[in-house]
């Protein structure tokens, strides 16, 4: 805790993502509302004759032209990451352009990074385990290990920022992102640190989506990408890969408030716990009792709350386990949706990627609908399921959620400022 033993407030002084459905807010809004998704077929991936799926939602982006010094131990996942980092910096004032201009509070050891992915990235991976098939290290390079390592995200944003705060690296599965955020929440709120640049980010790779086709998880309506992953719905048939990255500038509140920083939302609550009962197997009672943590951190009621971002995979046993979890928690039908059925499950970076775009739509009081949702599986929980053109909505709190290998369980709430 601070010297005088206070929990700090913690806001939101910029955010970003890169995304599927786009990097800035006015472009994504746009593309929800044409009740469209993001994915698409993979031809590329015919070469794997023995996975199901072809199925995926990549990011198409230019990243800048960031200095090369700056950026040689950098593969896509790290360049996602500061690309989404780069705009929430700009946005909050700290830097400029490319890290250029850099607020000198930024440098000065009370500004921190947590930030996390699934892996690094895949191709210099393959290099790097090369050498244990050919016995050879003629595809390895001084870089190879940097850009595949499980802080490669984090690490390089610290270098490329001149930070010396805390640095916190998350590699839990697709509670990566929202952990990362929670993370840098209780560190701010403890004042051990002012400003933390938190998210999360993964690259798109078949690689990904092979585990989770070995696992029969996979959506392999190839010939009709535009009607999956169907989060819910009775006949979904599995989830759908994506790519991206998220980043959130959080901020302790008189500071952000000393310079004149535009706030966006505050962080009210966190609650993460772990099921301890298996690695893949979804667990209803733990999922529950993270987001009872997040709303007793936030001191709040579960009324309070007016929408909820499900983590939403579109697999039958987390759909439905989820989904009762979360009626257990508010017992109403809490309005919820899921930004899967657009981008596909963004891995290490969908919690970071969803708690922006959820802060976003709270602030432009629009709810996204669950497209494909046609018919409601009747095993899930009774939630205010949104459908049709979206839901009109003021409400002073939203929660988003998400759940991930290892039975790691998130959830965090956001508050309207």
């Amino acid at each position: 805790m601070s010297a005088n033993n206070e929990r700090k407030r913690v806001v939101i002084t910029g955010g970003a993502v890169a995304s599927a459905l786009g990097v800035d807010w006015p472009a994504i809004l746009a593309r929800l509302k044409t009740g469209k998704n993001c994915v698409r077929v993979m031809n590329e991936w015919n070469v794997y004759e023995k996975m199901n799926t072809r199925l995926a939602a990549p990011v198409d982006c230019v990243f800048p032209e960031y200095p090369r010094k700056k950026i040689r131990g950098m593969g896509r996942v790290a360049l996602f990451a500061l690309y989404a980092s780069d705009m929430a910096m700009q946005m909050s004032g700290l830097s400029g352009s490319g890290g250029t201009d850099c607020s000198p509070e930024v440098t000065l050891g009370r500004c921190g990074v947590a930030y996390g992915s699934s892996m690094g990235s895949v191709d210099p991976l393959v290099e790097f385990f090369t050498l244990l098939v050919d016995h050879d290290l003629k595809h390895m390079s001084a870089t190879t290990y940097i850009k595949s390592m499980p802080q490669t995200c984090a690490a390089n944003l610290e270098v490329f920022y001149g930070l010396t705060g805390r640095l916190i690296t998350v590699n839990t599965a697709c509670t990566s992102g929202s952990m990362a955020i929670g993370s840098a929440y209780e560190v701010i709120q403890r004042g051990v640190q002012d400003i933390m640049i938190a998210g999360g980010a993964d690259e798109l790779s078949p690689a990904d989506a092979a585990v989770f086709d070995t696992l029969f998880a996979t959506s392999t309506q190839n010939e009709h990408p535009e009607l999956t992953p169907a989060a819910y719905d009775k006949n979904r048939d599995g989830l759908v890969i994506g790519e991206g990255a998220g980043t959130l500038i959080l901020e302790e509140y008189e500071h952000a408030r000393s310079r004149g920083a535009v706030i966006y939302a505050e962080v009210a609550g966190f609650g993460t716990n772990t099921d301890g009962t298996h690695i893949t197997q979804p667990n209803r009672e733990t999922m529950a009792k993270a987001m009872k943590l997040a709303l007793d951190d936030a001191g709040i009621a579960p009324d309070a709350v007016g929408y909820v971002n499900t983590h939403g995979t579109a697999t039958g046993l987390g759909d439905i386990a989820e989904s009762a979890a979360t009626e257990e928690v508010f017992g109403r039908s809490v309005p919820a949706s899921t930004l899967k059925n657009y981008i596909g499950h963004t891995l290490g970076a969908c919690g970071a990627i969803e708690a922006w775009i959820s802060v976003n739509m709270m602030r432009e009081g629009w709810y996204a609908p669950n497209i494909n949702l046609r018919e409601l599986d009747g095993r899930c929980g009774k939630l205010d399921y949104i459908t049709g053109e979206g839901r009109a909505l003021e409400t002073e709190y939203v929660m988003s959620n998400n759940f991930a290998f290892g039975g790691i369980n998130t959830s965090l709430i956001f508050k309207r400022i």
